[in-house]
């Protein structure tokens, strides 16, 4: 999930896109637009391609191919599935850029199948299997109703909000956690590097999970220390309980929306707030204000949408985050508002070489 524009482009590129446009003035010129007709379809059938991006991790295909390309009939052998089949699911995926057909007929790793591996650093096997598991799809398949009320599909379909759910069955919290990590590690390196931390001063990670971000700023920078604070079945495996982190940091388990660790110098709120509504979001942000040691800031680290029509992740992303949780993807008008609501002020928005940037804000 952690692809840069550069690759969203290529999976997407424009070239493949009609001139959208260009309205139809009469019933003639559907069919003078043969592709506007293939693109629409296209876009009909796009719960195949993630249907056919789950089969692939849960069947583990990028592991079988690491050693190198090998036929439908070999492959289907070693994993004892169908070979018809196995050769129409990776076509398929073939033609999306994950993975590759060379003319013998056997299929190669592309740099998208890489990142499927399970045994890669950064791999987002746990992250796909997140994202096209049965709680988004469901949700997704709610939307209508979503559009209709404004409220998300997620409760009626599993009867408690998202994050309830997750309290209830161990599975899907373990899932979800390990999924967010493999969705969000790729970034902590680029995210780290892209902000001017100080030299010392204490980073408090809320709603960190294992840390990964955290531990990425705390070894640039070793005059930091760190808190990370989580819900306590998130702080169950910490990436930072490690020999060159010793006595630099402490978890402290919590609820956002009762308080935040105090005398925080940055405040990371990494993916956090586009899992809630506006007021949820205002909570959170006030919980933080009230913590912030003088002269702090906080970061909040999520997709920060543009204005326009070019593809961009989190225009997808706040679609799920919509029907799922009653969450969005805001632009940098919405922060500010967000932020000034709690006492905070909007001071910059730094891009990273990721989906994600990094907003910026003090107090007002």
């Amino acid at each position: 999930m952690a692809v840069s524009r550069t690759r969203t482009r290529t999976l997407h590129p424009d070239a493949r896109r009609p001139d959208l446009d260009s309205t139809p003035t009469d019933a003639t010129t559907t069919g003078d637009a043969p592709e506007a007709v293939a693109h629409l379809l296209e876009e009909a059938l796009g719960h195949l391609h993630s249907a056919a991006l789950r089969a692939a991790a849960e069947l583990r295909l990028a592991d079988h191919l690491a050693a190198g390309p090998r036929t439908p009939a070999d492959l289907a052998r070693a994993i004892d599935v169908d070979t018809s089949a196995l050769h129409r699911l990776l076509r398929l995926l073939a033609s999306r850029a994950v993975f590759r057909e060379d003319g013998a007929g056997a299929f190669h790793l592309t740099p998208a199948a890489e990142l499927l591996r399970t045994d890669v650093p950064g791999s987002l096997h746990p992250a796909v299997l997140l994202i096209t598991d049965d709680m988004f799809l469901r949700s997704a398949a709610g939307m209508t109703g979503t559009v209709r009320t404004g409220e998300p599909a997620f409760p009626k379909a599993f009867g408690l909000p998202f994050f309830e759910h997750l309290e209830t069955d161990a599975g899907a919290r373990a899932m979800f956690d390990a999924g967010m990590a493999a969705f969000s590690g790729p970034q902590d390196a680029a995210i780290a590097a892209a902000y001017p931390f100080p030299a010392d001063g204490t980073v408090v990670d809320v709603a960190g999970g294992r840390g990964g971000l955290l531990r990425e700023v705390l070894l640039r920078h070793p005059g930091l220390t760190g808190i990370l604070f989580d819900q306590a079945p998130a702080l169950r495996e910490p990436l930072l309980d490690t020999p060159d982190l010793t006595g630099r940091w402490r978890a402290e388990p919590g609820d956002f929306f009762a308080s935040v660790p105090s005398g925080g110098d940055i405040l990371l709120l990494k993916h956090v707030l586009a899992d809630w509504n506006d007021e949820d979001c205002v909570r959170i942000l006030r919980s933080c204000r009230q913590s912030l040691a003088p002269g702090g800031r906080v970061l909040v680290i999520d997709p920060v949408l543009p204005p326009g029509n070019d593809p961009h992740p989190g225009k997808s992303l706040d679609l799920q985050m919509m029907t799922a949780l009653g969450g969005r993807s805001r632009g940098p008008v919405d922060l500010d508002t967000l932020f000034a609501r709690a006492d905070l002020r909007l001071t910059r928005v730094l891009p990273t070489p990721n989906f994600t940037s990094i907003v910026e804000a003090v107090a007002a």
